[in-house]
């Protein structure tokens, strides 16, 4: 694993506790050294859960070191099983501890043979796959082993539900606005007449993993996490799925009929396009907000996105197809899933940047200089920086990312969720003279180092002074300018006179 200050997705075993604290009565042990364990403290914080986070550490420390984890691996899974009374316990080792080797398999296996609970090891590989693959791994194994045992016990439910039904996959704790996507997508299903018969694993109990099969398609709204458990239900029950994220006017309304093809395929007679009609002219606001001025004087102004799959590639679209927005290049930190990213977004931006280093993305950033960013809270911290607006649309999340109030990014209230980032994050009309009339861009000590770290320019106290006299609206790009124009004739200090020739080498 690469060692960072910052990592877009986090370690394997994240992931894996995400989908196991998500579900209701199953117990997280993490096998892991002290340093390891603050995904409690993560979650209890950013969640603001009232009850406790449901993992329990099984420390690695110099004992374990000299006699090896399995006793007390063992014995921590059997005082679980008989204090919690989970009805799934899961045992996941860190990057940290997975270096020990040890045969964790046979630990589960010798513990499962005294607890009450279901005990199974998290099949993931700590060193090769991130928190979000883990996670789509996870969600999968669980489904695969409690689908195995009701077919065991001959209670597995095949039966198709006697009207529209859907499980929707993927929704955890600490999703980027997870649980306000969750409330849009049950209103949705319920004004399309289709029923909830499962969301997993938010909230859910894994005995409700034996009735998935009932339902007639499954809904997989995030490329992150579902997509595996999704295609393995299509596997073995022949059951469809839509993976269409109904973000934005546009795709929203493609994955409704998308829904509506695989009903109608099944034996219903559903035709849901004036509900897409009223939806998009009467309740969305976005489509009536793309016509009006406002959303003129944002034609042709420049944006960067950057985030997961799900997020950057579906405000990529809404920003160029829906807003007239020109997006100079997009980005995902996914690069294990690139090649679908690719070609989701090539035709709604000029670049498309798929890596997980951040420093390239904040040179990225700055080298096009746009009106505004739409990214992570890392790509936020750039654009102070570089005195640039960001919208935050896409994880690793932060507590911002939890409002109190009603926020979902999914369906038509998402649409206008996402207008009002989307116009909100852009500097309008006399903002930056009003700023410089009440001193705002001036009480700004202006950043003279690069976005990278490898910058050997210094500004004197006199070419600040000056820099500070340029309005804040163009500040950044003269700075840029000024900067280029002196290292290309070696020039390592700039001072007023420097400032003042780059001005008239670039005609400005």
């Amino acid at each position: 694993m690469k060692l960072a200050y910052w990592m877009y997705a986090g370690p394997a075993h994240i992931g894996t506790l995400r989908v196991a604290s998500s579900f209701k009565n199953v117990h997280g042990i993490m096998h892991a050294p002290i340093g390891d364990d603050y995904f409690n403290v993560m979650r209890s914080m950013l969640e603001r859960e009232r009850n406790f986070t449901p993992v329990t550490t099984s420390v690695v420390d110099r004992h374990v070191l000299s006699r090896g984890s399995q006793e007390k691996v063992v014995d921590n899974i059997t005082r679980k099983d008989s204090e919690e009374h989970p009805d799934l316990i899961v045992l996941t080792p860190t990057c940290t501890s997975s270096i020990l080797q040890e045969d964790l398999e046979n630990f589960v296996e010798r513990a499962s043979q005294t607890t009450v609970s279901d005990v199974i090891l998290a099949d993931v590989n700590h060193y090769r796959v991130n928190e979000l693959q883990a996670a789509d791994r996870t969600l999968e194994q669980i489904i695969q082993f409690y689908i195995a045992k009701a077919r065991k016990n001959g209670d597995l439910v095949t039966a198709k539900t006697p009207e529209p039904s859907v499980n929707i996959l993927g929704p955890t704790t600490l999703g980027f606005h997870n649980q306000h996507d969750v409330r849009e997508l049950r209103k949705l299903m319920a004004d399309l007449g289709i029923t909830i018969n499962a969301v997993i694993p938010d909230g859910a109990s894994v005995n409700d993993i034996k009735t998935l099969p009932q339902a007639w398609f499954n809904l997989v709204p995030y490329r992150e996490i579902g997509p595996l458990a999704a295609r393995y239900l299509e596997q073995e029950f022949n059951q469809p799925f839509v993976d269409i994220t109904p973000m934005g006017v546009v795709e929203t309304a493609r994955c409704i009929r998308q829904i509506q093809t695989l009903l109608n395929q099944q034996g219903a007679t559903v035709n849901y396009e004036d509900f897409i009609q009223s939806q998009t002219l009467h309740v969305s606001q976005a489509a009536w907000f793309s016509r009006s001025i406002d959303c003129q004087n944002l034609t042709g102004k420049k944006a960067v996105v950057f985030g997961d799959n799900t997020h950057a590639a579906a405000i990529t679209k809404i920003l160029s197809r829906e807003m007239g927005i020109h997006v100079v290049w997009a980005g995902t930190y996914c690069k294990y899933d690139g090649d679908w990213f690719r070609e989701q977004v090539q035709d709604f931006c000029d670049e498309v940047i798929i890596t997980d280093d951040h420093g390239a993305i904040g040179d990225a950033i700055a080298r096009v200089e746009p009106a505004a960013i739409f990214g992570t809270q890392m790509e936020r911290h750039v654009g102070k920086r570089l005195d640039t607006p960001c919208g935050v649309i896409a994880a690793p999340i932060h507590i911002q990312n939890f409002p109190i109030g009603y926020k979902p990014f999914l369906g038509y209230e998402g649409s206008n969720q996402i207008v009002d980032l989307i116009y909100n994050s852009f500097t309008l009309g006399m903002e930056d003279h009003l700023l410089e009339i009440f001193g705002g861009h001036d009480t700004k000590e202006v950043i003279h180092k690069g976005i990278s770290a490898d910058s050997d320019l210094n500004w004197t106290s006199d070419g600040l002074a000056e820099l500070n006299k340029i309005p804040g609206f163009v500040r950044g790009k003269v700075k840029r300018n000024t900067e280029k124009f002196a290292r290309e004739r070696n020039i390592s200090h700039i001072n007023v006179e420097v400032l003042y020739a780059a001005k008239e080498a670039v005609g400005a």
